[in-house]
């Protein structure tokens, strides 16, 4: 099954409380948080992965 990443914004300003990210086989292993950006307010630095 492709890897699900839960993200979530910090940034102040950003009413986004998190997100989910499906990714396909042909996703890289070393993709990591730090390669997305928040899809409401577009940043990239207050991204966080959530671990559950």
């Amino acid at each position: 099954m492709p890897a699900t990443l839960e993200v979530t914004c910090t940034n102040e300003e950003c009413t986004l409380d998190m997100f989910e990210l499906h990714y396909t086989y042909e996703m890289p292993d070393e993709t990591t948080v730090e390669d997305f950006s928040c899809p409401y307010c577009g940043e990239t630095d207050p991204l966080e992965e959530l671990v559950l």
